[in-house]
This record gives structure tokens, sequence and C-alpha cells, in this order.
């Protein structure tokens, strides 16, 4: 209720669902009224979806924003930027989400504006601190939004694995300086996994094998470089959420002699405390597995 006064129109949805299912649903009604659609999964989320002909894209980003009390200047986020400063304390929702889409009834697809408006981390994250001693962090992908703008010197837009890849290649290529690289391939999760695309899903990875054989020659020795993920998301599986299941993490020295397990870990945070022993940062979170590294 305090969305819709604050935005001046009623919702449509406001209901968990798939966001490709909700458009196909309620998208004809959305196009007639102009109510936006809303709609939760499983994750801490709040999501807007809006045809771009019907709701500017810059119209409802500032929807969004106001919903996480994010000011955004611009105006189809505008709807996001309400819902972000409303869905704060005491609900605390994660994420404000910007969806838009095009097409007609039937063939509705979303565009690549989707933008998130997330709440900023409880405590400091190792982002923060690394930036804080000036390490020149540099993400890209979504890190930027997940992470609230946070304790990131250079933000670099990829909306796409193609375009990230091809970017933070560019990036290690160039020798352009950085200190810590932080990049997200969305598809996995995005594109393929929630939308249970099996043969996408492996499409990709064939994509970004080949791709990660370039990206590591071009690494330097005294590297270290991490592959991991934040969450399951089994396109084998039934329905279109995240799966519950262990993620992989892969991790090399450059130049180390490599091999072995590091075993199930009890924490994300060790990823943060071995890169905080890694740069010689003082970080209170996780156990850091870097001598496992080492030694080997």
């Amino acid at each position: 209720e305090e969305f819709e006064r604050k935005i001046g129109r009623r919702v449509l949805g406001n209901k968990a669902a798939s966001g490709t299912a909700i458009i196909e649903e309620l998208g004809r009604e959305h196009m007639k009224t102009g109510c936006p659609i809303v709609y939760t999964s499983a994750d801490s989320v709040f999501q807007i979806a809006a045809h771009e002909d019907v709701i500017d894209p810059e119209e409802l980003y500032r929807y969004c924003a106001i919903a996480r009390e994010v000011i955004d200047p611009e105006e189809l986020y505008r709807y996001c930027a309400i819902a972000r400063e409303i869905l704060v304390s005491p609900h605390n929702v994660a994420r404000v989400i910007a969806r838009p889409f095009r097409g007609e009834p039937g063939s509705f697809v979303r565009t690549a504006g989707r933008k998130d408006f997330s709440l900023a981390p409880p405590c400091k994250t190792f982002l923060d601190v690394a930036y804080e001693i000036g390490l020149a962090t540099v993400t890209v992908g979504k890190i930027d939004q997940l992470f609230a703008h946070r304790g990131i010197a250079r933000a670099v837009e990829a909306k796409d694995n193609e375009a990230a890849m091809r970017k933070s290649e560019e990036i290690v290529a160039t020798r352009e300086a950085f200190g810590f690289l932080f990049v997200n391939l969305i598809d996995f999760d995005m594109r393929w996994g929630h939308r249970r695309d099996v043969a996408g899903y492996a499409h990709g990875l064939e994509a970004f094998d080949a791709w990660f054989a370039r990206f590591h020659a071009l690494l330097e020795e005294g590297t270290l470089v991490m592959v991991t993920s934040d969450h399951g998301c089994d396109p084998t599986m039934p329905g279109s959420d995240h799966t519950r299941e262990y993620v992989p993490i892969l991790a090399k020295l450059i130049g180390g002699r490599g091999g072995g397990k590091l075993g199930t870990r009890r924490s994300f945070s060790d990823v943060a405390a071995t890169l905080a022993e890694f740069f010689g940062i003082d970080f209170q979170a996780g156990k850091s597995f870097l001598s496992e590294l080492s030694a080997r």
C-alpha cells in the first residue's frame, strides 16, 4: 500500500512467481492499465517489471530506488527507487530489482536493462577494507550493484557473460592498474540456471572454459585466481529458483606447485580471508587457505 501510494499507481501481481511467467500472465493487463508488475521469489527480493513502451526504464529505476532509499536521478528506474526507500528495516529486503521487458502478449522478452538496488552490507566487507587502504578494486558485471556501490574504485558494466569475459581479458591484457578484479558471469544464473536451460548452460560452460585458458595465460606469476559461486542454480532441477547444493571453489597461486583438495569450507568468508592474507590486510572473518595454496 505504501509503495502504491508513493508511485501513484496500483500494482499487479504482488506474489511469488517466475519472472518470465508473470510477464506473460499479466503483461497484457499491464499494457492496458500502465500498472507495474510486482513479484518476488525464494530470495529476499522485490522485483518490478514494466514494458519499456509503457513505463520508461529510467522511471522504473526511480521506483526501485524509492523502495531502497537510493535516490536515483534517472527516471523508469524511479519505481525501484521508491521501493528501495520503503523496504528497509524492519523488512530489510536484500534487493529491489528493475525488470524492463519488450514485445507483445505471447512473445514478451526481457531486455538488458535490469538494475539491482541492494541493501547495503550490514558490516564492512573485504571490498570496503581493501578500498580504504588504497587497493584498486575493480568489478565487472553487476558486482557494483550487489554491494550497493561500496568499496569499489571502478565498476565496469557488462550485461552478459560474453561482455564480462571480454572486458576482464582486456583489463588484464592491457595491464590496466588494478589490485583486485572481481567478475560476475550473470548468464549462468539469470539466462540458463533460472530458466532451466541445460543446453544453454552446457554451451556457456564450454565458452567459459575456452576463455579461461586465454585469461589464465595472461596472469603473471604470483597472481591469485579463484573461481567460485554464491549459490546453486542447477538447470536440471524442477522449478525456477536457486538450488541448494555445495558450490565449487577453485583457487590457484600462479607459479605455485598446485594440486590438492581444499575440502569443504565452513563459510564463504574463507574466500575473503584468503584474499585478505594475500594482500596483507587485517580482516576478521573466515579462515584463510592461502598457506595450502603456497605449500603445494
